[in-house]
């Protein structure tokens, strides 16, 4: 069986990491279990620099870069094992495409702050380098319909990708307003109860239609009139005792209407 002699991956130059990684592959393709494993180990543990070297082209855009690491790192480890040296001895060919895709579907998927659809994800990065180029070229911004005939796309798009440009972070609650320098949240407005209530009207509507004639006029008398209890007592011909043992009644009926059985608010 084959041996690999040990080796340190940080100083191993490119060609012979190449070397290395096709003596590599070529010895565990004629291996099973623990020893073709093991090669395989070797092979990913010879490349992790490659990996992390191109993790690093995305720092700074909002993801750590030992999160973007772990992500490259994985997408070598599916390249390696998913590599067949009959179709070539360089895994970097078939390793590379493959560990930039998965780091641009990582921040497709979890860089923005509200992801736009993935055809605008897709168009963003391109629009800024078309942005840029036409610049040069043109000596003034372009125009959207110039930016569409570069891209193939409608305007459409291109105006939709422009305007997610803010999306992939959040701003701060904490951050300061430069027109006045208050904090941003001191100008989220504060909770409007006539939104509860609106909400109760809609809610109770129905279960009140529901209600007996005698019952709603004693609501009316109770929360409109803003009649007491003795005083319903005596438009009713009853005592006030009554009174509160018809509202509990009523109050209950409403609950169950709702479909709640929470505990009936006071009558008094």
């Amino acid at each position: 069986m084959s041996t690999v002699t040990a080796f340190k991956p940080l100083d191993v130059g490119p060609a012979e990491r190449k070397a290395r990684t096709a003596r590599l592959l070529a010895a565990a393709r004629d291996l099973t279990g623990a020893e073709r494993d093991r090669l395989l180990e070797e092979v990913i543990v010879l490349n992790i620099p490659v990996a992390r070297s191109l993790a690093s082209r995305y720092r700074n855009r909002g993801q750590g870069l030992d999160e973007l690491e772990q992500v490259a790192c994985l997408a070598l480890t599916r390249a390696v094992q998913g590599f067949d040296p009959e179709r070539g001895d360089d895994l970097l060919v078939f390793a590379v495409p493959s560990i930039l895709g998965e780091l641009k579907r990582h921040f497709r998927s979890v860089s923005w702050a509200v992801r736009p659809p993935r055809r605008i994800q897709e168009i963003r990065p391109r629009l800024v380098a078309a942005e840029d180029e036409l610049t040069q070229q043109l000596g003034r911004p372009p125009h959207a319909d110039e930016l569409a005939d570069e891209l193939a796309c409608p305007v459409t798009e291109v105006e939709e990708a422009w305007s997610c440009g803010d999306l992939a972070h959040a701003a701060s609650l904490d951050e300061p307003i430069a027109a006045t320098g208050s904090p941003l949240g001191d100008l989220l407005p504060d909770d409007d109860p006539g939104f509860e209530r609106s909400e109760a009207v809609v809610m109770l509507g129905p279960a009140c239609r529901r209600l007996k004639p005698r019952d709603r006029w004693i609501l009316r008398m109770r929360f409109y009139e803003q009649l007491t209890q003795q005083e319903i007592a005596d438009e009713l011909g009853v005592t006030q005792v009554q009174v509160s043992r018809l509202l509990q009644r009523i109050f209950t009926d409403l609950r169950r209407s709702l479909g709640h059985e929470d505990r009936a608010p006071s009558a008094a």
